[in-house]
């Protein structure tokens, strides 16, 4: 198991001693670059980490301060919980420091401190006043401020000291949590082969794990933490992971616990302007995440305000749950104006379809009170699974409704209410059918699952052999039939309780009104037993003939067979072969037959 660590991001303006103080802190060399070295200019995202003095490990993610490099900066601190923003005592607050923070508050980071750095070269009291009460309210709280100097060493003990006491204070993250690792770095190393590198900001990563990148899958073969072989590791940490598996990584790609993520292009949001932003928003914006930077067009769902709905098109799909935050930028502004515009919190991974005229402003307004929960989601998509809520950042609530379903308590109701009427209105179309079968009413309530219909079925509605019946149409001794039906064979049977072989003829039954469909039903239902074609009996009528026949001297013949049971050949030759068929009686030449012995 790799040390306890921490992952603090800089923040600032370009050439205020962002690296330089890293690299005081650490003995580190963040610039990876030749070029950054020689030009002395961050470029790149850079990593160092120390020993703070309570034996806590902070990992540091150096960021670039030019306005040029603004993307590489939120790809290093998109996944980062805490900041550490510097500002030069000898210029002060810059555009690049108010970019920055602007950045940092739409990312919603609320966990930092403050480094006024040159302390050596100007009186940093008046800047570190001015940029503490900036990083107060944007959100940061009472952030501690310190002047330092990285060149002489100058309050580096007490930054060291405030460092432990802002790592200290970070909530702690949950180790069961899915991972989603977003990758800043991917490079090939020989005889190992891929290698990539993030800031895991929760969850457990081992060797061995089965992971995913854009939907393939991915081995963990090895686990660096700190350049330390290590064999688990968990948030918040700086990782590298040596993969195995088909896809080529990249910056802004995410390794993820597989079915735990949404992997979606499409999410609706809420959007929330950021300080000194004017909408209305452009229609093609870049979405920031993590370590990902990702074009997409902005639809406005409703009216332009603040705290407005609006859907994403993502250039490409990203793993996402319900409440994670994008930042909105527009990388074609000049210099001179904010790029950082809006953030974006997601409502729904799995938006519905907008077809109708006016359903962008329907789902507007049900969006408007809409929160990061399964309720939400559930009144938007009336049926999920456990697995579908789970991977929408969701786990629900309360037990499901059936077979791992959760439903929409509304719509439920509304479902439970329609399904009687449902089943009575097929079984006026359906008079001679015992009931309704449940995939029909699966498809005529437009549910996904036969399962979520036998869970609605409640008094007097009832389900044998795949059919819903209502025990409204039952007719005593009639298993279920429709009125006429029943009062037909019921006349049948009692011709029958006096003569119970003299099975009736076409005459009789066409009387009766008991054609082909008519005595289907009745043999479905049990009312009747069919023993060939147009020949029918009560039930239980072949067990009664089989005692009967098993009264004669064995074997017996067609002839006796029809003298004992007291009817025609017409009924006795079939009624003989369904015995058989039975196993009741059996022959024993083409003349004979004999009773079976019972058992």
């Amino acid at each position: 198991m790799a040390p306890r660590m921490h992952v603090v991001a800089t923040a600032g303006h370009v050439d205020h001693g962002k690296s330089t103080l890293v690299r005081a802190l650490t003995g580190m060399e963040p610039d990876r670059l030749t070029e950054e070295r020689r030009r002395g200019l961050t470029i790149e995202l850079g990593y160092a980490w120390t020993t703070l003095p309570s034996g806590e490990r902070v990992a540091f993610v150096d960021v670039p301060g030019h306005e040029r490099f603004l993307g590489t900066m939120l790809a290093g601190v998109g996944p980062v919980p805490a900041v550490m923003f510097v500002v030069a005592a000898d210029e002060g607050w810059m555009p690049q420091s108010e970019e920055h923070l602007v950045a940092l508050r739409t990312l919603g980071v609320r966990h930092g401190l403050l480094a006024v750095t040159r302390a050596d070269l100007a009186d940093p009291v008046p800047v570190l006043e001015d940029a503490r009460d900036r990083l107060v309210k944007a959100g940061l709280g009472e952030v501690e401020a310190l002047a330092v100097s990285g060149r002489t060493g100058q309050g580096l003990d007490g930054l060291r000291a405030a460092l432990d006491r802002l790592v200290a204070a970070l909530p702690a993250p949950d180790p069961r949590a899915p991972v989603r690792l977003w990758i800043d770095r991917a490079f090939s190393v020989r005889g190992s082969g891929t290698v990539v590198t993030g800031t895991l900001p929760a969850g457990r990563v081992e060797v061995g794990d089965e992971l995913e990148l854009d939907g393939e899958p991915v081995r963990v073969r090895a686990l660096e933490s700190l350049k330390e072989h290590v064999e688990s590791v968990t948030g918040v940490a700086r990782v590298a992971l040596n993969l195995r598996g088909r896809i080529a990584p990249q910056r802004g790609h995410a390794i993820v616990t597989p079915g735990a993520w949404t992997a979606t292009s499409l999410a609706d949001v809420r959007v929330t302007m950021a300080e000194g932003a004017r909408g209305p928003l452009p229609a093609r914006l870049t979405a920031h995440i993590g370590s990902a930077s990702v074009p997409c067009e902005v639809r406005p769902l409703g009216a332009e305000a603040e705290g407005a709905a609006a859907r994403l098109r993502l250039s490409r799909p990203l793993p996402l749950h319900l409440g994670d935050t994008l930042l909105l930028r527009d990388p074609g502004r000049g210099q001179d104006e904010l790029r950082v515009l809006a953030r974006a919190t997601v409502l729904d991974v799995r938006p519905p379809e907008l077809r109708r005229r006016g359903a962008a402003r329907e789902r507007a307004k049900a969006l408007a009170d809409a929160s990061a929960d399964a309720a939400s989601l559930l009144r938007t998509h009336l049926l999920l699974r456990d697995g579908e809520l789970a991977a929408m950042g969701c786990p629900p609530e309360g037990r499901p409704v059936a077979a791992g379903w959760h439903a929409d308590p509304d719509h439920w109701s509304q479902l439970s209410t329609r399904l009687p009427e449902v089943v009575r209105r097929y079984a006026a179309d359906h008079p001679l059918e015992p009931g309704m079968p449940v995939e029909a009413a699966r498809h005529e309530l437009g549910l996904p699952d036969r399962r979520l219909v036998t869970a609605l079925v409640r008094p007097p509605l009832t389900v044998a052999d795949g059919r819903i019946t209502t025990t409204g149409r039952v007719v005593a001794g009639t298993a279920g039939l429709p009125a006429p039906v029943a009062r037909a064979v019921r006349a049948l049977l009692d011709d029958l309780a006096t003569a119970p072989f003299q099975a009736p003829d076409a005459g009789r039954l066409a009387a009766l009104g008991l054609g082909p469909r008519e005595l289907a039903a009745a043999v479905r239902a049990g009312a009747l037993l069919r023993v060939a074609e147009g020949v029918v009996l009560a039930p239980g009528a072949d067990a009664r003939a089989a005692a009967l026949l098993a009264r004669l001297p064995q074997p017996f013949t067609v002839s006796q067979a029809r003298s004992a049971l007291g009817t025609s050949r017409r009924v006795a030759v079939p009624l003989l072969e369904h015995l058989d068929r039975r196993g009741l009686t059996e022959r024993v030449d083409e003349v004979h037959r004999r009773c079976r012995p019972a058992g």
